[in-house]
């Protein structure tokens, strides 16, 4: 085997798996998971949790692209992080900028959600604030299809973002042209909202079976719960039908209120992420491993957060060889520590929960490559 990560406590909770074991990699995929591996090269992580790489299913990584891209390659090592979801960065436009000069050097694995709009997220600054689905001349159905299926190793889903900010006069109207490019071209849509209109109930109306409503934890207004702290009905016919609800949380879209009153109803999401950019960064949202600890201090298990990032979003994905530790999958780890020291967790509404454990990256390998 090319590399052994040696005596970590080897958690999957997609198959079960937790336990003090070796992980051995070779030819950049997961050969063997058991006791006394050997390998040309040995990762002691003895003391660590070592999971399935670590899937963020809404990060911002056109760096130099565009004004909210973070570097991709800090962002993995910081948050150990094997793969990165840029969720509409780019769109059909300036898809190839993004793909030669940024995806092409970086060393976390790289996946886009194509944004409909022809340049994707443009005007998104503390200066410069242009919601890009407003003006429907830049939306790009037909060009979005054809650079869909040109890359089709490279391009996981379709993006869009609708609410007064993201789409302005133009209202839903986004969200139907994404539709139709997503039915086109074979991918499952994800959907931004942010404050009405449109409002929460008319979005997730339109969303089909294994499309993705992002900012599901958002705060008032446009949030999952009506004042009552009853699910919206809307938001619960949703998930029969088989939308999946992802946090990304992001500058504005998760507040500790709306966690407590969902998952009080077992309303729990299914996907974790971290929707990090330039203006979260530095908080309130920091990285995927911050977030994954926010709802650690909402009371979800270990094995409950690990899997919603790591098997789940690679199911949204469509990607069975991300996310998992089954012979075969990509040779993807992520090492991390669980330390007993409290950390200060804010939303983004400003309320501050303190939690005595915390998430940390210890290490990342990624198609048997450690960065």
């Amino acid at each position: 085997m090319d590399l052994v990560v040696r005596g970590g406590r080897v958690l999957d909770p997609a198959v079960g798996l937790d336990g003090v074991a070796d992980v051995g990699i070779a030819g950049g995929r997961i050969a063997a998971v058991g006791p006394g591996l050997q390998g040309r090269e040995t990762l002691d992580a003895t003391g660590l949790l070592v999971t399935p790489g670590l899937v963020d299913l809404h990060t911002h990584v056109y760096v130099g692209g565009t004004s909210l891209g973070v570097d991709p390659d800090a962002y993995a090592r910081r948050s150990a992080c094997a793969t990165l979801v840029d969720t509409g960065s780019a769109g059909p436009g300036n898809l190839a900028g993004f793909r030669d000069h940024v995806i092409a050097r970086a060393a976390p694995r790289v996946l886009v959600l194509l944004h409909v709009s022809f340049a994707g997220i443009h005007a998104f600054s503390p200066t410069v604030m242009v919601g890009e689905g407003e003006d429907q001349r830049l939306l790009a159905a037909r060009e979005a299809v054809a650079v869909a299926r040109a890359n089709p190793g490279l391009i996981a889903g379709i993006k869009v973002r609708v609410g007064r900010h993201a789409s302005g006069s133009a209202g839903i109207a986004p969200l139907d042209v994404a539709l139709d490019v997503a039915d086109e071209a074979g991918l499952p849509l994800m959907a931004h909202i942010d404050f009405p209109p449109p409002t929460y109930e008319a979005v997730v109306a339109r969303l089909r079976p294994g499309d993705i409503l992002t900012h599901c934890f958002r705060p008032f207004p446009n949030a999952p719960m009506m004042a009552d702290g009853r699910v919206r009905e809307a938001v619960l016919e949703a998930r029969r039908r088989g939308v999946l609800f992802d946090v990304g949380h992001g500058m504005g879209s998760f507040a500790f209120a709306t966690g407590r009153t969902m998952l009080a109803q077992g309303f729990l999401p299914d996907t974790i992420s971290s929707d990090v950019h330039a203006m979260c960064l530095d908080g309130p949202a920091f990285d995927l491993l911050v977030t994954m600890t926010k709802f650690l201090a909402l009371g979800l298990s270990l094995e409950e957060v690990v899997e919603r990032a790591t098997a789940r979003p690679a199911a949204a994905l469509r990607r069975p060889d991300l996310g998992g530790l089954r012979v075969g999958a990509a040779g993807d780890l992520s090492l991390l520590a669980l330390e007993d020291r409290p950390i200060a967790l804010t939303d983004a509404v400003g309320e501050t929960v303190t939690h005595p454990r915390r998430l940390a990256a210890r290490g990342v390998v990624v198609a048997g490559r450690i960065l």
